[in-house]
C-alpha cells in the first residue's frame, strides 16, 4: 500500500488549562521554560476553553464521524501564523523547531514532528468563520470587562479603610433605590469609535490587456482538457500568434491609448473564438465533463469577456461587479482616494473599537458607503452591552444630517466637527480633538504593518474573510495579555493589603 504523502495530524484529546496541577508535579518540559517568555505569557492569558468550544461547535462531529485534531493545536497554529506574519509552511516549520511555540499550542513535551500538514490551514479557516471569530471577540470583551470590574472592586476596597460621612452613605443608598425602581432604559455609557478600511488581496495589478491575455490562456487550457476525450480534430486557437501580439504591446514601456485599444480588440477576438470552440466541444458530451474548478473558470472567462466587450464598445473603464482577477473573481476594486493608493483591490471592512477591543462589524467585497452603516454599528453596540454608547467618535463621512438626527433622537453625543461655517471661537469650538480618533487608526496600522492585513494571501473568499477576522482576533488577544497582567497586579495588591491587616503583621 502506498504511503500517504501528507503527515497525519495528531488527534490527542484537548486538555483544559483549568485542570488542577499540583505544585512540584509539573512536567519537566514546563519546568524548563522561562515564565517571562511571550509565548508562555500568551498561553496563560488566552481563554482556550472559549476558543475550543466555539471551534468544536462548528465541526459538529461530537457523536458521529472521525475525530478531529486537537482544537488548541489548530487554533494556536493560526494565532502563531498571524502574530508572526509568516506563511502556512513557515508556521509549521517554526512550531516544529520552537519548544515555546509547542507549549503554546498545548504540547506536554518537545516533539520533532510537524503538528499537521500546512494544507490543513485551508480547512481550519473554513471551519473558523467570520461569525465564530466575532463570537470569540465578544467573549474576550466579557473577560476584559471582568478585569475592569476587579479593578473597580480593588479601588472600592481601598476606599473602605478611609472614613466616610453618613450623609454620603445615605445619599448613595437612596440613589440605588431610585435606580432599582426606575424601569426606564439604561443610561448611556462608554465611547464608540468606528472607521472603515480596505484589505488588499495578493493579486497582480489588473489591466484590461493582462486580464484578457490570462483569460485567453486559460481558455486554451480548457480546450486541451476537453479535447482529450474526443476523436474529432482539435479546433484552431492561434495561440502562438495571439501571444506574440500581446507581448508586442505589453512589453513596451510607453504605450499610447491607440495601441492599447488595438491590442484589447485583438485579444477580445481570440477569446471570443476560444469561447465559441469551448461550447462546440461541450455539445459533443452528454454531460459537462469538467470538474468544479475548471467549470468555474469557464463561467468566469465568459463573464469577463462580456464585461470587457461592453467597456470596449462603450469606451468606458468601469462596469458593475467588475472582475479584476480570473483566479479570484470575488475581488472588487475599492476606491480609497489615498495618495499612495487611489484604488485597492480586495474587501472593505468596518471596525468598531470599544475599550481597546476591535469588532468586525461588516466585511464586504463590494465598495460601500460607511456613512450608511453608523446606525447598524450603534445598534450592535447596544446588543453587546445592553445600552447605547454615551458618545460616538467618527470620521467626517459618518456625520451626515440623517446620522446626526438619528443620534440626537437616541441622546447620543456625536464627537465630530459641526456643520456650517467655523465658529468665531476658533479651534476650541470643535468638540473632538485630532488625537482622540488615533486608537482606531493605530489598530489599522498595527494590523496592516505587523500582522499582514495589507496583503491577504488566501485565495478563496471564505478563507480570506477568516484570514481578516483572525487578524482582528490577534489584535484583541494582544490587548488581553496586558489586561490579564493588570488583573493579576490588582489581585496581588489586594492580597498584600489583607496580609498586612492580620494581627501578627499589624503595625502595633
Amino acid at each position: 500500500m502506498a504511503k500517504a504523502l501528507k503527515s497525519r495530524a495528531s488527534k490527542q484529546d484537548y486538555l483544559s488549562p483549568r485542570q488542577l496541577v499540583l505544585s512540584g508535579f509539573e512536567s519537566p518540559f514546563r519546568n524548563q521554560l522561562l515564565s517571562t517568555n511571550r509565548w508562555v505569557i500568551l498561553a496563560n492569558s488566552i481563554p482556550w476553553d472559549t476558543l475550543v468550544s466555539t471551534y468544536n461547535r462548528q465541526l459538529g462531529n461530537k457523536f458521529t464521524g472521525a475525530g478531529s485534531i486537537n482544537p488548541r493545536v489548530a487554533i494556536g497554529a493560526l494565532i502563531i501564523k498571524h502574530l508572526c506574519d509568516i506563511s502556512d509552511r513557515e508556521t509549521i516549520l517554526q512550531i516544529q523547531e520552537n519548544m515555546y511555540m509547542q507549549y503554546f499550542i498545548g504540547y506536554s513535551s518537545f516533539s520533532n514532528e510537524a503538528p499537521f500538514d500546512a494544507s490543513l490551514f485551508v480547512d481550519i479557516r473554513k471551519r473558523l468563520t467570520l461569525e465564530q471569530i466575532n463570537e470569540i471577540n465578544e467573549k474576550i470583551l466579557g473577560i476584559i470587562s471582568k478585569v475592569a470590574a476587579d479593578k473597580e472592586q480593588s479601588s472600592e476596597n481601598s476606599k473602605e479603610d478611609e472614613p466616610s460621612d453618613n450623609n454620603d452613605v445615605a445619599e448613595s443608598e437612596t440613589g440605588n433605590i431610585n435606580d432599582s425602581d426606575n424601569n426606564t432604559e439604561p443610561a448611556h455609557k462608554g465611547s464608540l469609535l468606528m472607521d472603515a478600511t480596505a484589505c488588499p488581496q495578493d493579486i497582480a495589478y489588473p489591466t484590461d490587456l493582462n486580464l484578457l491575455n490570462d483569460a485567453r490562456e486559460k481558455s486554451e487550457e480548457l480546450i486541451d482538457e476537453l479535447q482529450v476525450g474526443l476523436t474529432t480534430a482539435r479546433p484552431r486557437t492561434y495561440r502562438e500568434i495571439a501571444r506574440k501580439k500581446y507581448l508586442r504591446t505589453a512589453q513596451k514601456k510607453k504605450k499610447t491609448k491607440k495601441e492599447i485599444r488595438k491590442a484589447i480588440r485583438e485579444q477580445l477576438q481570440y477569446l471570443k473564438r476560444n469561447i465559441s470552440n469551448l461550447h462546440k466541444l461541450l455539445e459533443q458530451y452528454d454531460k459537462i465533463p469538467l470538474r468544479k474548478k475548471p467549470y468555474k473558470y469557464l463561467l468566469v472567462i465568459q463573464t469577463l469577456y462580456d464585461q470587457q466587450k461592453y467597456m470596449y464598445d462603450n469606451r468606458v473603464h468601469s462596469v458593475e461587479d467588475r472582475i479584476v482577477s480570473i483566479h479570484q473573481p470575488h475581488v472588487r476594486p475599492i476606491v480609497r482616494g489615498k495618495t499612495n493608493a487611489n484604488v485597492e483591490f480586495g474587501s472593505k471592512i468596518q471596525v468598531s473599537l470599544v475599550n481597546g477591543i476591535a469588532f468586525l462589524d461588516e466585511l464586504s467585497w463590494n465598495a460601500f458607503n460607511e456613512g450608511a452603516r453608523l446606525e447598524k454599528s450603534v445598534e450592535k453596540y447596544r446588543v453587546r452591552f445592553g445600552f447605547y454608547p454615551k458618545e460616538v467618535l467618527a470620521d467626517k463621512i459618518y456625520c451626515t444630517r440623517e446620522n446626526r438626527k438619528w443620534l440626537k433622537e437616541k441622546n447620543i453625543i456625536l464627537r465630530a466637527k459641526p456643520l456650517g461655517r467655523p465658529s468665531s471661537k476658533g479651534a476650541s469650538s470643535i468638540p473632538v480633538r485630532p488625537g482622540e480618533r488615533n486608537p482606531i487608526e493605530g489598530k489599522f496600522g498595527q494590523a496592516k504593518t505587523a500582522y499582514g492585513m495589507n496583503r491577504i494571501k488566501a485565495r478563496l473568499n471564505q478563507t480570506s474573510e477568516s484570514w481578516i477576522a483572525s487578524i482582528v482576533l490577534v489584535l484583541n488577544l494582544i490587548n488581553l495579555i496586558g489586561k490579564a497582567s493588570l488583573s493579576l497586579t490588582y489581585k496581588f495588591i489586594d492580597w498584600i493589603k489583607y496580609y498586612y491587616q492580620l494581627p501578627q503583621f499589624s503595625k502595633n
